[in-house]
């Protein structure tokens, strides 16, 4: 089993219930095991700024899986639930990303690991810290060293 953290997060309709379903339904998956669950902050937008305040989480997973199936999971995830891709950065019923998987590297299309703007997002930075600390700090000392 592999570790991976994902960051969670919502701004229309009921975000913590729809949280805490994300989290279920993540749970729920055979190949997925969530171990640490941070709690949710509500944050500010970031991107595009004129939306509802976000809730926001993290979670730590054991997975069977490798990056790019637990992806295709999440994205699994966010499509029962109903999410629809209208805007880049704009609101959201449910969003679920990759931020890191046992500290691999991964640059594909499709998907980038770590993702690209986790050490520039405290809303995503601040829940990871509460149940991976150790992970955060790997983040922003590599995306430093990468310039």
């Amino acid at each position: 089993m592999a570790t991976a953290w994902l960051a969670l997060g919502a701004n229309i309709g009921n975000p913590r219930a729809q949280l805490e379903e994300a989290v279920a339904r993540l749970d729920a998956l055979p190949s997925v095991r969530v171990t640490r669950a941070s709690t949710i902050i509500v944050t500010e937008p970031w991107g595009k700024t004129d939306q509802n305040d976000f809730h926001n989480m993290a979670l730590e997973v054991e997975t069977d899986s490798d990056p790019e199936e637990l992806l295709a999971l999440c994205l699994g995830v966010e499509a029962a639930m109903g999410r629809q891709r209208l805007e880049h950065w704009g609101p959201r019923l449910i969003d679920i990303d990759i931020i890191a998987y046992e500290r691999q590297v991964v640059d594909q299309p499709n998907l980038k690991i770590p993702h690209p703007y986790a050490h520039e997002r405290d809303f995503v930075l601040v829940p990871l810290r509460e149940i991976a600390p150790a992970v955060a700090d790997w983040i922003v000392k590599r995306s430093k060293a990468a310039g």
